[in-house]
């Protein structure tokens, strides 16, 4: 198996290349980097993990991040999967709905924010100027690529790091109540179009073997909706459900 494993990792790393990026990294990348905890040894993995297939195109790059966003996205659903596997007492069906969940385009895009990938993307002159760096699937599909970029640079365990910094929090909301509707998310990807966040506290109230935990949420001091239940995620949920109704939201 390792010896497949360089294989693969080869093959990718050396076919369709493009020229190497100059030997300085940008502000960006290094920003990039920074976040990620990981820095690459071959720049050229990066650059071409960066770029946009729209820059291609307009010719302004040999080769777009297609096939590293295609590795990637096998690579990070292994990863996730291992950390289900190893860290959670959950069913197959638990852990793939789970799995579905976190490394959907939504929480894609929302990690390659967190961390600077849509300021260091490079895209084509008209997709920048039609707002590409703010678009969740160009974003979601680059924050693949660089996985993908992160495994053949560094192997499993560069990857894994990652995904521990950034997905674990994700995934033990999830795995802790699997299969349940992500209300918070939803409302987060409304308001996020607004530019805005919306603020979740919580309060619990009786004996702890039977307490109950009452939750709100509001935008710039005003209550969106209010819930409850057995635990703070669960309360938060079902104000983010109250919320999601007031707005008419049909998902809700």
């Amino acid at each position: 198996m390792g010896d497949l494993w360089r294989r693969v990792r080869g093959w990718f790393r050396h076919s369709g290349a493009g020229p190497s990026p100059p030997a300085g990294a940008s502000a960006e990348e290094r920003s990039l980097e920074a976040a990620l905890g990981y820095t690459f040894r071959d720049r050229s993995l990066l650059n071409r993990a960066l770029t946009h297939s729209s820059a291609t195109v307009e010719g302004a790059a040999a080769e777009s991040n297609e096939r590293l966003e295609f590795l990637g996205d096998a690579v990070l659903d292994l990863v996730v999967s291992t950390v289900l596997h190893e860290e959670w007492d959950l069913t197959e069906g638990e852990m793939s709905k789970v799995r579905a969940a976190v490394v959907s385009e939504s929480p894609l895009a929302t990690v390659a924010r967190e961390v600077g990938l849509d300021v260091a993307l490079r895209l084509g002159k008209g997709e920048d100027a039609s707002g590409g760096r703010a678009k969740a699937p160009i974003l979601a599909d680059a924050l693949e690529a660089v996985i993908g970029a992160a495994f053949l640079d560094g192997g499993l365990s560069a990857v894994r790091n990652i995904v521990l910094r950034y997905w674990a929090p994700m995934i033990r909301d999830r795995a802790v109540t699997p299969g349940e509707r992500d209300y918070k998310t939803r409302l987060q990807e409304i308001l996020a179009k607004q530019g805005s966040i919306p603020a979740y506290d919580a309060d619990g109230f009786g004996p702890d073997h039977q307490r109950t935990y009452r939750s709100k949420v509001t935008l710039d001091g005003r209550v969106l909706g209010t819930g409850s239940g057995s635990s703070k995620k669960r309360a938060e949920q079902d104000a983010a459900r109250a919320a999601l109704e007031a707005l008419g939201d049909e998902d809700a």
